[in-house]
């Protein structure tokens, strides 16, 4: 489900607000988990990127940051 960059990427944002505060980041996390696995049910309720010319792939905005994840057609 989570490509290697995806998850690397966020490991660094993890590293940084735990370095400030192991009890924030880990909130982020449980947030941003929350928010990604509602995609499922809604793919098609954020916004279309603005890093791609494609109506799947869409940008979900959280505190700041993109995710950037495309919808698979075929699992609708």
């Amino acid at each position: 489900m989570y490509q290697p960059k995806f998850i690397n990427s966020f490991n660094n944002i993890w590293d940084y607000i735990a370095q400030d505060s192991k009890n924030r980041a880990n909130k982020f996390k449980r947030e941003i988990k929350k928010l990604i696995e509602d995609i499922q049910d809604m793919p098609y309720k954020c916004r279309k990127s603005i890093y791609f010319d494609d109506d799947n792939i869409r940008g979900l905005i959280f505190k700041g940051y993109t995710i950037v994840y495309k919808v698979n057609e075929s699992k609708e």
